[in-house]
C-alpha cells in the first residue's frame, strides 16, 4: 500500500506502521486508526544471552523486517548479521538459523509456544491512514472531510 500511495496510484490508504516503516515511503501519516495494535520485538530462546553473545560471536537475527532491524541494531551499537526470511520467523532459532528474531507480537503466546522470550521492544505498531503528498495539496478539502469521518469512527471504536 505505501508504494501505491507514494507513487500516486492511490490518493490514500490504510497500512500497518510495520509495513510503512519497513518500506520507508515518503507519505503523510495523518491518522492512527486505533486497531491492529501489536509490537515489534527482539526475542530469543531463554538460554541465548541478550544483548550480546559470549566470545564476541556475531549474532544472527532472523526477520521479515530487515530495514527496521538494521536501524535498531545500528542505533544500539550492536553488530548483527541479519537474515531475511518469510513465514514463521519464530522457528529460526529452534532450527539453528539464528540466535535472535525480530517479529511482531500481540499477546506473546506464539513466542512462549516456541520457547522464546521478549528481549527488547523496537516499535509499537498499528493501522494508520497514509496520504500522497501531492494529492493532499490538490484535494485538501476532500481529504480533510474523509479524515474527519475516519477519525470519528476510530474514536467510536475505542
Amino acid at each position: 500500500m505505501p508504494v501505491y500511495v507514494e507513487s500516486g496510484a492511490a490518493d490514500l490508504g490504510v497500512v500497518g506502521t510495520d509495513v510503512l516503516r519497513e518500506a520507508a515511503s515518503d507519505v503523510l501519516e495523518p491518522l492512527a486508526l486505533g486497531f491492529g495494535a501489536c509490537r515489534m520485538v527482539v526475542a530469543s530462546p531463554t538460554d541465548i544471552p541478550f544483548p550480546s553473545l559470549p566470545g564476541g560471536m556475531t549474532t544472527r537475527v532472523a526477520t521479515k523486517y530487515p530495514r527496521i532491524t538494521r536501524a535498531f541494531f545500528a542505533e544500539t551499537g550492536l553488530g548483527v548479521e541479519i537474515i531475511t526470511i518469510a513465514g514463521s520467523v519464530e522457528v529460526a532459532p529452534l532450527l539453528g538459523l539464528s540466535h535472535w528474531i525480530v517479529d511482531l507480537v500481540e499477546t506473546g503466546r506464539t513466542l512462549q509456544e516456541n520457547g522464546l522470550v521478549e528481549r527488547a521492544e523496537i516499535l509499537r505498531v498499528g493501522a494508520v491512514v497514509v496520504v500522497n503528498r501531492a494529492s493532499q495539496k490538490l484535494k485538501l478539502d476532500l481529504h480533510q472531510q474523509l479524515l474527519k469521518k475516519l477519525s470519528d469512527v476510530a474514536t467510536l471504536r475505542r
